[in-house]
């Protein structure tokens, strides 16, 4: 069993950042893949960054390319999602999600623990 954490949503101006955080418990982290997907209101789920469980491999949605930045500190079970540059588009709930295994992954399917979500309002 893996409980995550996440915090540090809230309102931002557009062009403004914020930085999340998912704090992990449970299952040993540092051999688990990571992720953070969103859901914006009347819209499906979809997966915007995954990070490897060693934190070499990343990926990202196309629309958050260069703006937002995984990353993790497996010293403090602990991943972050660094937002910048943000956009109104950008408001939704954000969900951190552990993986099944080791290998960063974009498929919510391979994904089987997540947190309750935090919410990120950019306002124009």
């Amino acid at each position: 069993q893996v409980q995550l954490v996440e915090s540090g949503g809230g309102l931002v101006q557009a062009g403004g950042s914020l930085r999340l955080s998912c704090a992990a418990s449970g299952r040993t982290f540092t051999t688990t893949a990571m992720g953070w997907s969103r859901q914006a209101p009347g819209k499906e789920r979809e997966f915007v960054a995954a990070i490897s469980w060693g934190g070499s491999v990343t990926y990202y949605v196309d629309s958050v390319k260069g703006r937002f930045t995984i990353s993790r500190d497996n010293a403090k079970n602990t991943v972050y999602l660094q937002m910048n540059s943000l956009k109104p588009e950008d408001t939704a709930v954000y969900y951190c999600a552990a993986a099944k295994d080791s290998v960063a992954t974009m498929v919510t399917t391979e994904y089987e623990y997540w947190g309750q979500g935090t919410q990120v309002t950019v306002s124009s």
